[in-house]
């Protein structure tokens, strides 16, 4: 029998293997890539990217399971795995450990950043029981030094170990946190900002809404296809709920384990499509993915922050699917369009700056 090291050790060497075989098959002329990934697929008007339909039928091939077929502790590391191999190594100016409100923290400072800038606080998606500092490290990093912002990302309890409240509760206190320490981490607390995807995006739009209703600082909302529908009823979860990366049983685990409560699904802080805005709610930036079962109540929450008031840009990325958000290592169309998010970003916190 090998030891537990020379395991680890082959696990390594495969993962390397796998990953750079991606980067390989990614970095194709587009002509190849549409050889290797087969057809077009086309759906409501919008044609799959090739390389994400590449990058779908790579999967296939390497017979990865499904993280939403491993118990949950493997699906964890399962979840690590694939946002290394599409994440990549991406430079940043530096990388602090820091503790906010009781919770693990990520501080990232990019390159030749100056005092009382503009920060981010990000939220990590995972169905709110998958994903942590690591699985968004590489974009984290990415959009701080795209953006030319400082990132403070939370690492949020997880459930089944700590379902709904919890995950609100923490990124609530935690934001709460960060504008209180505001000078300790050298930005300005009127150009913070607070984002996140999937699940993450979730708990952005809730921890805006209760920011407009405490009167704290929060200058703009980065929502990168946010769950907002815990209801499951627009139609993009049905035409979608198969084959394109986020699947049914993947949200059925993450809903069940959240909100162990039907009762709870339309509670405003688990479902913000079903809160009652306030006033003063930061201007938002969201992003949809064309191919992804979380599309139509992403761009639903934005006509309802529209309808409150609230200054809104709406982008879908019609090619992408869920979980484009951490493809910045490999390929160029993904990544384009995370750097069209990070743009945003920068944008967003630079009008806040001249508002003032």
């Amino acid at each position: 029998m090998r030891s537990g090291a020379t395991r680890l050790l082959d696990v390594s060497i495969v993962d390397r293997l796998q990953g750079l075989t991606v980067a390989g098959a990614l970095a194709l002329p587009e002509r190849m890539q549409r050889l290797l990934a087969g057809p077009p697929v086309e759906i409501d008007g919008q044609r799959l990217a090739t390389e994400t339909q590449l990058l779908l039928r790579l999967q296939r091939v390497a017979r990865e399971p499904a993280i939403e077929s491993l118990p949950i502790p493997e699906g964890r590391l399962a979840v690590l795995k694939q946002s290394a191999i599409v994440g990549g190594r991406q430079p940043i100016g530096a990388v602090h450990e820091v503790i906010v409100a009781g919770l693990p923290a990520r501080f990232y400072e990019p390159s030749g950043v100056g005092p009382a800038s503009p920060l981010l606080v990000f939220f990590h998606g995972g169905a709110w029981v998958y994903g942590d500092l690591d699985s968004h490290d590489a974009v984290c990093r990415f959009l701080a030094e795209r953006a030319g912002v400082r990132v403070i990302a939370v690492d949020y309890r997880l459930a089944p170990e700590a379902p709904f409240p919890a995950a609100y509760d923490d990124c609530v206190k935690a934001y709460a946190d960060i504008i209180e320490r505001a000078d300790e981490w050298q930005v300005d607390r009127h150009r913070v900002a607070v984002g996140g995807d999937s699940a993450g995006g979730n708990l952005a739009t809730v921890v805006a809404v209760e920011a407009a209703r405490q009167g704290w600082p929060c200058a703009f909302q980065l929502l990168v296809y946010p769950g907002t529908d815990m209801t499951a009823s627009m139609p993009s979860r049905r035409t979608f709920a198969e084959g394109f990366m986020l699947s049914q049983t993947f949200m059925d685990i993450g809903r069940d384990n959240y909100t162990q409560d039907r009762g709870l699904w339309t509670d405003p802080r688990v479902s913000p499509l079903f809160a009652e805005l306030p006033s003063g709610l930061a201007p938002a930036y969201v992003a949809t993915a064309g191919f992804d079962p979380l599309r139509d109540e992403g761009e639903a929450y934005a006509e309802r922050m529209r309808d409150a008031g609230c200054r809104v840009e709406l982008v879908r990325f019609p090619g992408m699917i869920h979980s484009f958000f951490n493809v910045v290592g490999v390929g160029g169309t993904a990544r384009a369009a995370v750097g069209d998010i990070a743009d945003a970003l920068r944008a967003g916190l630079a009008v806040s700056k001249a508002a003032q």
